[in-house]
């Protein structure tokens, strides 16, 4: 069944944190490295992308228990697998096969929970973050005309990373975390570009980041002139996801829910990060919030970012099960 339909048939679950659940392992150096990258130059721990090289079978393993919470999303641990990104542990070379290899670890989980329940099928999203450059900002406080980074360089690095997840074959991509809306567009200027070439059809999630309490994302936009300004892209959702908890993110939601004629998703973190940078939210607590929106009719897709384990996924599974998609308006 294409994902098309069933968003319109129920509300779809999508993963949880992967970092995490990485942190949960308290990985060294050396567990980063593994074997293969014992004599690099360079330090790689933080560098999550990279362990699906070096620690496959964990990264396997955190796909799989979101799966058997009930995720019917699963994303790629990709989100750093850019080549911008990439340079800070001067591993810009391995862009292609982390991409690769990140999608075969996921497909293979996906591939193994949907023979067991043929009837709820399982799609992996190609994860694509949003690099750790902005297109519209400058960096230097002294020269607010300065920008690291051109909408040129962002299409070349996205276009490479996104035709490492499609050659890979994953189900849809995902472009998310958006705080600058011109990356997006650079985003979905390479996959369009692509999709024209090739005459694909894949699906594309967009998911922006209201970084704070005024509303906007880090570019200055409101929810509603962040999805007028990418409603171009021939999305199949568009939603939010990070930066707040689910009770500082429920206006943001309803507002996108009232302008998009696309389906919505939503995955906010555990509550908001405490002074040892750890969320609080349980997973009852946040199912209990996420509730009132399936309750309004507000979303079509919703799971969990920063903070969230299985935990969060199989309450907030178990409460969506109960409530019927948002439906998609019909443009007049």
């Amino acid at each position: 069944m294409k994902i098309q339909t069933l968003i319109q048939e129920r509300i779809l679950i999508i993963d949880g944190a992967m970092g995490t659940m990485i942190q949960k392992h308290k990985f060294s150096e050396a567990d980063y490295r593994g074997t293969r990258f014992a004599d690099f130059p360079h330090a790689v721990q933080g560098n999550n992308d990279l362990l699906v090289l070096t620690q496959p079978e964990i990264i396997a393993d955190i796909h799989r228990a979101f799966l058997d919470a009930g995720a019917d999303i699963l994303e790629t641990n990709t989100f750093n697998a850019n080549s911008i990104s990439m340079l800070d542990y001067h591993m810009v070379d391995y862009v292609k096969e982390l991409n690769t290899e990140a999608v075969r670890l996921a497909l293979e989980a996906a591939a193994e929970f949907t023979r067991k329940t043929p009837e709820k099928p399982r799609f992996v999203a190609g994860a694509i973050g949003p690099t750790n450059k902005t297109a519209s900002l400058s960096p230097d406080v002294n020269n607010p005309g300065y920008r690291a980074v051109s909408f040129d360089d962002l299409v070349a690095c996205y276009r490479e990373q996104s035709i490492a997840l499609i050659d890979a074959g994953v189900h849809l991509l995902l472009v998310e975390t958006v705080f600058d809306t011109l990356n997006c567009k650079a985003a979905l200027f390479a996959i369009n570009e692509i999709k024209d070439e090739r005459g694909l059809t894949i699906p594309v999630m967009v998911s922006g980041t209201i970084t704070d309490n005024s509303g906007r994302t880090l570019s200055g936009q409101t929810p509603e002139a962040f999805w007028i300004s990418i409603s171009h892209g021939n999305l199949l959702s568009v939603g939010l996801n990070c930066a707040l908890g689910a009770p500082q993110m429920r206006p943001y939601i309803e507002e996108l829910s009232r302008v998009a004629w696309v389906p919505i998703s939503c995955y906010p973190n555990a509550g908001l990060p405490n002074e040892f940078g750890e969320y609080d939210d349980t997973p009852e607590g946040m199912a209990l919030v996420l509730e009132e929106w399936c309750k309004e009719g507000w979303v079509n897709i919703v799971g969990g970012c920063c903070g969230t384990t299985p935990d969060h996924i199989r309450a907030i599974a178990s409460m969506a099960a109960r409530y019927s998609p948002r439906p998609i308006p019909t443009l007049t």
